[in-house]
């Protein structure tokens, strides 16, 4: 319970109070990233689902969005911006790091952030067309898997900026391969759930799991060609991307 109210307290803007706290907890919370990521579904859900009873899809899906992220304060979403600014040109290693850390947004980062909202509201309004228990699995999944993604970067690749002017530094250490298995089984607990209660099926979710580790893949390649390893905006983008890809893994013609 600790270790989740720290992940909870890290990842979204709820007024989590401890009574002290030990630096190691930062980097051993990560097992219950998926967990923080079902409840961040939830919200967007019940919006969601609340939304389309008085207002036509699209807006209900704009709500959902908007709600999810007022929730984490634009967490992830920042580092999506900041490393779409850092790689999208063609700059050397430390350049790249240092664009990373300006708080000034970019055209790559705006173009990412912007076509980023805009496919995640436009995949939204089309699940909130179909049976309501389909966006709701849709965003919980999303949720949970996206941040299951930004943990095995973390645990796959070694840290890729300068550890002392991490902005998180236990998260800047190695995190151990148990904290990547609880991840994964919080992912597994929600995958049989949602398919027990028939609110989604088998192959939807494995076409969304594929999706998430697809998108994981890829990000560790770029970030490993491009960094030597993952930043905190990285797992950002990862995140951010791996969101969209379950999104669109629920909303395919399976």
């Amino acid at each position: 319970m600790r270790l989740f109210l720290v992940a909870l307290q890290f990842l979204t803007r709820l007024p989590v109070r401890l009574s002290r706290f030990e630096p190691a907890w930062l980097n051993d919370c990560v097992r219950h990233f998926p967990l923080v990521g079902m409840l961040v579904g939830a919200v967007g859900a019940a919006v969601l689902v609340g939304a389309v009873q008085f207002w036509p899809a699209w807006i209900a899906a704009l709500l959902a969005l908007t709600a999810t992220v007022a929730l984490t304060g634009g967490f992830h979403e920042d580092g999506l911006a900041d490393t779409f600014d850092a790689l999208g040109g063609v700059v050397p290693r430390d350049r790249a790091l240092a664009i990373m850390k300006d708080s000034r947004i970019g055209s790559y980062g705006a173009l990412a952030l912007g076509l980023s909202l805009l496919l995640r509201a436009a995949l939204l309004a089309v699940l909130a067309t179909r049976p309501l228990l389909g966006a709701v699995a849709a965003l919980l999944a999303g949720h949970a898997l996206a941040r299951a993604a930004a943990v095995g970067v973390m645990v796959s690749l070694p840290y890729g900026g300068d550890v002392e002017h991490a902005k998180a530094k236990p998260l800047a250490l190695a995190v151990a391969p148990r904290n990547f298995a609880i991840a994964m089984l919080w992912c597994g607990l929600l995958t049989v759930a949602l398919a027990a209660c028939g609110i989604a099926s088998w192959s939807r979710l494995g076409a969304a799991l594929a999706a998430a580790v697809a998108t994981a893949g890829l990000m560790r390649l770029w970030l490993k060609r491009r960094l030597g390893g993952y930043t905190g905006d990285g797992l950002g983008a990862t995140e951010q991307l791996a969101e969209i890809a379950v999104l669109l893994a629920f909303t395919a013609a399976l």
